[in-house]
């Protein structure tokens, strides 16, 4: 067993706030090392961003709540006034993974925060805005509870699923968004099994998803990405649920790359294909996925595995980090206000309407 893996929904966190400083599970180290990272500068919170030491958007955007917090805290900046730090800040933490709207959506909303405590003394409105960022967190976690309960309730008896990339505890603040709902359908009975695929290039479904499927007690077994059709054309698949990084009004819905592809073979074989995610992740501000900002990584990450080359030198890589799956080959995105159905225009609109009230 590794150290320190979680061994109940409830039980693990990738994020805590601890005497005065964020730290971070550091999720390149898994499935090998469990190592803690200290964050007391937001650059060393837009590192652990950018080099997906954290990742999956709930988790970003609580990891940059807490960012704005240690601006505030940080004895070594020079700059001496708050707002112009936290200001330095959001811009920082808002250039590392522009897709994930999670991340602006917590940079624009801690900066009303504070505006509301910018005149207290620094370490006052700092405490301010920590308490909002601990409520973020915490809220993240009764949204997962939710979702995970709606989403169970899409499960037949024996269903085995399919999962892509990673959507459970170490990318959310709480049990996770698809991997909460396939650990709340095991626990009713309805989840035979989960295939995982591994997701290249960064092997987040080999590394983190089977980790914790493992750490869950849900039988799982690991395939390559270029299995899933095969699997569904011999019916071993009975649904695939994923996670999202953005979602548009229309719900097309970007998450990891090759999303999109295992959503067309789940169409062409008539596999349900859902998205679980939470409300914060609907970007009510653009209307269809093709406006949806897709993140583009270093090649190494593709012509590299674990460090070692896997091509020629010389031979350079293209490295997409997100895809967007279009909303008509969506079955439902499951949300914790519940489960919405096509048409998604109408159904997302009354579920943002009826969360802002």
């Amino acid at each position: 067993m590794i150290p320190g893996a979680p061994t109940s929904p409830d039980s693990f966190s990738p994020l805590r706030w601890s005497d005065g400083a964020l730290e971070l599970l550091d999720q390149t180290r898994l499935p090998v090392e469990e190592r803690w990272i200290e964050c007391r500068s937001v650059e060393e919170v837009a590192d652990a961003i950018r080099r997906l030491a954290v990742r999956g958007a709930p988790a970003i955007g609580i990891a940059a709540a807490y960012g704005l917090v240690v601006a505030l805290l940080d004895p070594d900046d020079p700059e001496p006034d708050p707002r112009t730090r936290l200001e330095n800040a959001r811009v920082l933490l808002g250039a590392t993974r522009p897709t994930a709207v999670n991340l602006h959506w917590a940079l624009a909303e801690g900066a009303k925060r504070f505006d509301g405590v910018a005149a207290l003394p620094l370490v006052e409105g700092a405490a301010a805005l920590l308490d909002w960022a601990k409520a973020l967190h915490q809220d993240d976690v009764e949204r997962n509870r939710r979702m995970a309960v709606h989403g169970a309730a899409l499960f037949a008896p024996g269903t085995r699923a399919l999962t892509h990339c990673n959507a459970g505890a170490l990318a959310t603040g709480g049990i996770g968004t698809a991997v909460g709902v396939l650990g709340e359908a095991f626990r009713e009975g309805r989840l035979a099994e989960v295939w995982i695929d591994e997701t290249r290039p960064l092997l987040q479904g080999a590394r983190l998803t089977a980790w914790e499927m493992q750490k869950l007690g849900i039988p799982h077994r690991l395939v390559t990405a270029s299995m899933v059709g095969a699997l569904m054309k011999k019916g071993l698949v009975g649904r695939v649920l994923v996670g999202a990084d953005r979602i548009a009004r229309n719900g097309d819905a970007a998450n990891k790359i090759g999303t999109y592809t295992v959503a067309v073979l789940a169409a062409r074989h008539g596999v349900p294909f859902h998205v679980a995610a939470p409300l914060s992740t609907f970007d009510p501000s653009i209307a269809t996925g093709d406006e949806i900002p897709i993140e583009e990584r270093a090649g190494l990450e593709v012509t590299e595995l674990a460090g070692e080359r896997i091509a020629p030198i010389g031979t350079s890589g293209f490295n997409l980090a997100f895809d967007v799956t279009p909303h008509e080959l969506i079955a439902s995105i499951v949300t914790e206000a519940g489960v919405l159905e096509p048409p998604y225009e109408t159904s997302i609109a009354r579920a943002l309407g009826l969360a802002q009230k």
